[in-house]
C-alpha cells in the first residue's frame, strides 16, 4: 500500500514536471529517435530534488516527513557555505524508486532585508502544513506539492531577492515544484552509458548544458559524474498580474561508476548496490547553478 501511494506521488510530480520543462520531452524524443530507448518508462530516475526555505514550519524538517513516511531513509548531510544552503539525501525504500535530495536555504544567514522579504510571505504559515496532510492519499500529497504555500510574490520582491540569493528567488516563486529529475546514464545501452558520450549526444541535438565547474562535474573519488541542462526560461505570473521571464526547472544526468571491489563482475550481474552511492557537495554546488543567470543568460 505504501509503495502504491509513493508511486502515485512520484507519478504526479513527474507528470507536472514534464509539462513545465519542455527539455524533458525533447531529450526523451531524441533518445527514442537515436534508438537509445523505446519509451520514457525505460529510463531509470537516479534522483529527484526539491528546494526549501529554512523558516519555521517549513524547510527540510517539514518536507522530509512526506518521504520518511513512505520508507525513505535519511542519509548524509551536505553544507554549501557560499550559497548558504544545507541539504540531505534520502535512500529509497526499494530500488525502483529514485533517491530524494532536499536542500534548504539558511535564511538567518541572509541580510536583514532578504530575511524580511522571505518572512513577508512565509510568516502566514503558522503550523507545519505536512502535519495536516493525509499521507496515505497520493492525490492529496500531489496537490500539496503543487499548491502555493504563500501568496504569489511581487516582481519587485522577486527581483530584489535575486540580487542576493538566486536560490531564494527561485524558491519563493516555485515553492515545492520539482527542481529536477535525473537520468541514470550508466544503465543506458552501450555507446551512451558514459556521461561524456551522452553529453556529446545532447550537444549534437542542440541542448544547452550547465558549464559551471565544467560540463561534467566529477566527485573527488572520480566515481560520481553529473551534468545538467540549463534551466528552461518560463513566463511567470507575479502578483498584480505582472509577468516576467524567469528560470524554471532542468534535467540532470548522473553516471555512478562500479566500485573497485566489484570491478570483475560481468555487466549482466551489476546493480545499484555495486555502484557509487550518495552525492558529492562539490558536484551539487555547481548543479544548483543550472537555474542561475550566469547559465540561463547564455541560452
Amino acid at each position: 500500500m505504501v509503495h502504491k501511494t509513493l508511486k502515485g506521488v512520484l507519478n504526479g510530480l513527474l507528470t507536472r514536471y514534464k509539462e513545465r520543462v519542455p527539455d524533458v520531452a525533447g531529450i526523451i524524443n531524441a533518445m527514442i529517435a537515436e534508438g537509445i530507448i523505446s519509451n520514457f518508462e525505460e529510463i531509470e530516475n537516479d534522483h529527484v530534488a526539491f528546494r526549501t526555505l529554512g523558516v519555521p514550519h517549513l524547510g527540510i524538517a517539514s518536507l522530509e516527513k512526506v518521504f520518511l513516511a513512505y520508507g525513505y531513509e535519511k542519509k548524509s548531510p551536505y553544507h554549501f557555505s557560499e550559497k548558504k544552503l544545507d541539504a540531505y539525501w534520502y535512500a529509497p525504500p526499494s530500488p525502483e524508486f529514485p533517491r530524494i535530495f532536499i536542500s534548504e536555504l539558511i535564511v538567518t544567514q541572509l541580510s536583514e532585508r532578504a530575511q524580511e522579504l522571505i518572512h513577508k510571505y512565509t510568516d502566514a504559515i503558522t503550523a507545519d502544513p505536512v502535519d495536516a496532510l493525509d499521507l496515505n492519499d497520493a492525490d492529496a500529497v500531489d496537490r500539496f506539492l503543487h499548491s502555493p504555500l504563500w501568496e504569489t510574490p511581487t516582481v519587485e520582491d522577486y527581483t530584489e531577492l535575486m540580487a542576493e540569493s538566486e536560490y531564494a528567488a527561485w524558491t519563493i516563486y516555485n515553492r515545492y515544484y520539482l527542481n529536477h529529475f535525473t537520468i541514470s546514464i550508466h544503465n543506458l545501452k552501450e555507446g551512451y552509458n558514459n556521461l561524456e558520450a551522452f553529453d556529446q549526444f545532447l550537444l549534437k541535438n542542440g541542448f544547452k548544458l550547465n558549464d559551471a565547474g565544467g560540463e561534467i562535474k566529477t566527485s573527488s573519488d572520480g566515481a560520481l559524474l553529473q551534468s545538467s541542462t540549463v534551466a528552461e526560461l518560463v513566463e511567470a505570473s507575479f502578483a498584480e498580474g505582472k509577468k516576467k521571464v524567469i528560470a524554471g526547472s532542468y534535467v540532470e544526468f548522473a553516471e555512478r561508476k562500479v566500485l573497485p571491489e566489484f570491478a570483475g563482475l560481468p555487466a549482466s550481474e551489476l546493480n545499484n548496490t555495486h555502484r557509487r552511492e550518495g552525492f558529492e557537495a562539490g558536484n551539487a554546488d555547481k548543479i544548483f547553478e543550472s537555474t542561475f543567470l550566469s547559465q540561463t543568460s547564455k541560452k
